[in-house]
């Protein structure tokens, strides 16, 4: 009983790093201490259950030193991988780290709820509805969260194609999964008598096929909204998992999850001013996706390094809107040494950041974050909107979809009505590309052909590298 008390009391301080950690997560400055402290929390946790939870008491000592040391092997083995991957990560590749655990967190979640329906019906013949509807109600969520995360990996690894998945009228196809999923839900609890160990096989099957089908027509700019509903799937799950087994740190935890992914699944609708259904089934940045052909003038003006650092270096203000392109390069160290240099010119230089730049919620704070660039020079969307109309350069280094203005002005475009930062109210407009390639939605942006814009071709890294040289020489 004292056992079970203590469990109780170390489950408490758990939480409690759990939400403290989960606050601290919310700054830069705090971040990696917040990280830290969740960490640590977990570990109380795990061990806790390990050595003081009452159902270690029921078994001999055999049964008991066996599954210790299955746990202990699973921890060391589960906890070495997970430090090597995240430690060698690359920035570029976080997002699909994220939807890695995430998917693993899913379908850790999903295995319980496969084993306590086993147990359930061979303890009770036919479990009671409700305690069954909760198991079955993990094992959907779960399992989805799992598969669904697996593709999110591998689509933003380009490890699979878009067009290679997706079926013609995808929507409907889901939709009929959907039907079928909860029919046998409903059947495997009132219908199925004592075959409903069987049937619960059957649906954990086809919701691991509807994980996949689910996130197959989901694409492009999409993927951070993805990200984010299939994070919030994997702490429901942990939530519900929680209450089957009684345990109070799975609960907590799980709710935590779930509704810190909730909240930021509606942050990034909003900022792409779209429902959270038409985001799972508009197809927006998938093979769907198109856009009407750029009308007018298409002659593109670029600019030479030399008068790029003379702009700059001479302007009072700048503002630099980074992307995904700056983090393919790992130019985010040397974006900061330019930075650097032009204030110390007296320049006054800002960061605008578009809430769902990058392909996953944050990416652009994590990675300007890791160069050390104050978090007080970066500003979110409207208040980056009023820096740029007074800005005399903005600078574009690897954003596209988040700079397009057929957002604003082309009701054919796929992205018409979502905000984005409208660098072409500055005085001067540098876009820093690789090449003229669409961005990551698939769709043209006549950015590119603005009369106050100029393009300045080539590798980020490289090209800030003798961008910073030119500005050193002056």
């Amino acid at each position: 009983m004292l056992a079970t008390h203590f469990l109780d009391v170390l489950y408490l301080i758990a939480a409690l790093a759990f939400v403290i950690g989960l606050k601290m997560l919310s700054h830069p400055d705090s971040a990696r201490r917040g990280n830290i402290l969740a960490a640590f929390g977990m570990g109380l946790a795990v061990l806790g259950t390990l050595f003081l939870h009452p159902s270690a008491e029921s078994f001999s000592e055999d049964d008991r030193r066996l599954k210790l040391l299955l746990m202990y092997a699973a921890l060391a083995v589960g906890g070495g991988i997970g430090w090597r991957v995240a430690y060698k990560v690359k920035m570029t590749a976080m997002p699909q780290m994220v939807s890695l655990f995430n998917g693993l967190g899913g379908g850790c979640a999903a295995l319980l709820a496969v084993a306590e329906l086993k147990l359930q019906y061979m303890e009770h013949g036919h479990p009671a509805a409700s305690g069954l509807i909760l198991v079955l109600f993990t094992l959907f969520f779960g399992s989805v969260s799992l598969t669904g995360s697996l593709l999110a990996f591998a689509k933003l690894e380009e490890l699979v194609k878009d067009s290679s998945i997706v079926l013609p009228r995808h929507t409907l196809v889901n939709l009929g999964f959907l039907a079928v999923i909860l029919s046998l839900i409903g059947y495997t609890v009132w219908g199925a008598g004592d075959n409903g160990l069987t049937w619960g096989l059957i649906l954990f099957g086809i919701t691991l096929l509807y994980g996949f089908s689910f996130v197959a027509p989901i694409g492009g700019a999409d993927m951070p909204v993805v990200i984010s509903v299939l994070n919030s799937c994997t702490g429901l799950t942990a939530a519900a998992a929680g209450i089957i087994y009684d345990n109070l740190i799975m609960l907590v935890g799980g709710l935590l999850v779930g509704a810190s992914g909730s909240i930021l699944t509606i942050l990034m609708c909003k900022a792409m001013n779209r429902s959270l259904m038409n985001v799972l089934v508009g197809s927006f940045g998938g093979p769907a996706a198109g856009s009407a052909s750029i009308a007018g003038d298409q002659t593109i003006k670029e600019i030479s390094l030399t008068d790029t650092a003379v702009l700059l270096n001479y302007s009072s203000s700048v503002v630099i809107v980074p992307g995904y392109g700056l983090a393919v390069a790992q130019a985010q160290k040397i974006c900061k040494d330019l930075d650097a240099m032009l204030e110390a010119n007296g320049v006054d230089v800002k960061y605008a950041i578009h809430p769902v730049a990058g392909r996953m919620p944050g990416h652009m704070n994590v990675l300007l974050a890791e160069a050390d660039v104050p978090y007080t020079k970066l500003f979110d969307l409207e208040e980056a909107n009023e820096h740029l109309a007074k800005a005399d350069v903005a600078i574009i280094i690897g954003a596209n979809d988040v700079v397009n203005p057929a957002a604003l002005d082309d009701p054919s475009s796929p992205i018409y009505g979502m905000p984005v930062l409208e660098v072409w109210h500055a005085k001067n407009v540098i876009v820093m590309k690789r090449s003229m390639k669409a961005g990551y939605a698939g769709i043209e942006n006549p950015l590119f052909y603005h009369a106050k814009t100029k393009m300045l071709f080539g590798d980020a890294k490289d090209t800030l590298q003798k961008l910073v040289s030119e500005v050193k020489a002056m």
